[in-house]
């Protein structure tokens, strides 16, 4: 059962979601409404997420319009389980394997060779897709209900900032998804480490959640 939401500009569209526990009713929604084609507003492990079928070009558009993101950023995609990389990757080296299985689920998105059938929005023309193993209960029981892989880029416009909680979320984006799953105030902070594990040699982007240090004495390990 929804609960009543607290801007009039999501009043229709608003559920109310157990963040530790969601209820597969309110999971079954979404997942009905990406399989849709639509755009659904949703909690990751510390910001909300604009979740589409990662698989479908028009869908996958709507998040770039929705966001107003350049055409030149690459999206995110959120899987719940590794085997779901052979949707979206050429290969998976030793090296980016052996990230995975330090540091999945959540925390780190690797970035690796995209298939050439994805669509070109996706990956924004760079033969690369940038890949998270979901972690938040709402997030992970999307994508699995799904079954399939799901954008994750925050919820918020493009260069704007992340939304912590859905009153914070921006009207324009509030009015334009076609559903919000709201499980409350998130986290926050930095988001996820992202490594390209691309090339022969791991290359870090962005220093999130998990340190430089952390990273740097993961991939020694295994040299």
């Amino acid at each position: 059962m929804s609960a009543k939401p607290k801007s009039s500009k999501t009043t229709a569209k608003t559920l109310r979601v157990n963040p530790r526990a969601p209820e597969p009713q309110l999971i079954d929604r979404a997942v009905a409404g990406v399989r849709a084609g639509g755009v659904v507003c949703f909690p990751t492990r510390c910001l909300y997420a604009l979740g589409a079928n990662a698989l479908d070009a028009a869908a996958v558009e709507r998040v770039y319009e929705i966001k107003q993101r350049p055409a030149d950023m690459a999206l995110l995609v959120l899987i719940s389980r590794s085997a779901q990389l052979t949707e979206l990757a050429e290969r998976v080296s030793p090296m980016a394997q052996m990230l995975m299985d330090r540091f999945w689920p959540g925390r780190l998105t690797l970035v690796l060779h995209a298939l050439a059938s994805l669509p070109h929005r996706l990956t924004a023309g760079t033969g690369k897709i940038g890949i998270r193993l979901a972690e938040h209960p709402v997030a992970r029981a999307l994508v699995e209900a799904f079954a399939g892989p799901v954008t994750g880029t925050s919820a918020n416009p493009s260069g704007g900032s992340g939304c912590r909680h859905i009153a914070e979320l921006d009207p324009r984006i509030a009015r334009e998804v076609d559903l919000i799953l709201d499980g409350g105030v998130l986290k926050g902070g930095v988001g996820s480490t992202v490594v390209d594990v691309s090339g022969e040699n791991p290359v870090l982007i962005r220093e999130g959640e998990i340190s430089k240090p952390e990273i740097l004495a993961a991939i020694k390990s295994i040299r």
